[in-house]
């Protein structure tokens, strides 16, 4: 594969992945897409918020070419949390449109740079970085946090899928997962039991 190719195959994968941390947000209201869903008040809305800010970062200030809109401050203690949540003056449309500003500031790097070209990651030891990994990194941190968007949104409604219409198409009826569900319970009870 030529490093075009595997240019363009890891955008699109990341390009997918966008599409689905959004697509979890359809149908939900304010309430549902703000709410802390875990401990550590992981919520829905935070986590667009979250990869808008690092994609920024990653494809912005790494290679010498800022988001021109403010971030959160990664080296400021005060700071450092902002991202995972929107405050009640954010609305979902400002955060989910600055993500797909974000995307389009991104995109233009990823077209403007080729996979070796090397930019600066100063919060990991001012490393120099080429393209290629950033790339990789990216798409990492992007599949994992549809990963959480998925359980955070089948928590909510029982919604599945990576899109709307997959989400909106149930592959089976609540008494299918209910049965599943407690097989899958009595099989962890007796695993555990001397």
């Amino acid at each position: 594969m030529n490093d075009d190719a595997a240019k363009a195959n890891l955008h699109n994968y990341l390009k997918h992945e966008r599409e689905a941390v959004l697509s979890k947000l359809d149908g939900l209201g304010e309430y549902d897409v703000r709410r802390p869903l875990t401990v550590t008040g992981t919520n829905l809305l935070g986590l667009v918020k979250h990869l808008a800010t690092w994609e920024a970062r990653y494809l912005g200030e790494v290679f010498g070419r800022p988001f021109p809109e403010p971030l959160p401050r990664w080296d400021i203690e005060a700071d450092r949390l902002a991202d995972m949540w929107a405050t009640e003056h954010e609305s979902r449309s400002d955060v989910v449109d600055r993500y797909r500003r974000v995307w389009d500031h991104s995109d233009a790097t990823v077209a403007a740079l080729a996979l070796d070209d090397t930019g600066r990651v100063a919060w990991w030891q001012d490393a120099e970085v080429p393209l290629f990994t950033i790339l990789v990194h990216l798409l990492a941190e992007t599949s994992r946090h549809a990963g959480h968007a998925d359980i955070m949104r089948e928590q909510l409604d029982a919604a599945v899928g990576t899109d709307a219409q997959e989400m909106a198409t149930p592959q089976h009826d609540p008494a299918f997962w209910r049965q599943r569900r407690e097989e899958i319970d009595e099989a962890a009870r007796s695993a555990g039991s001397p």
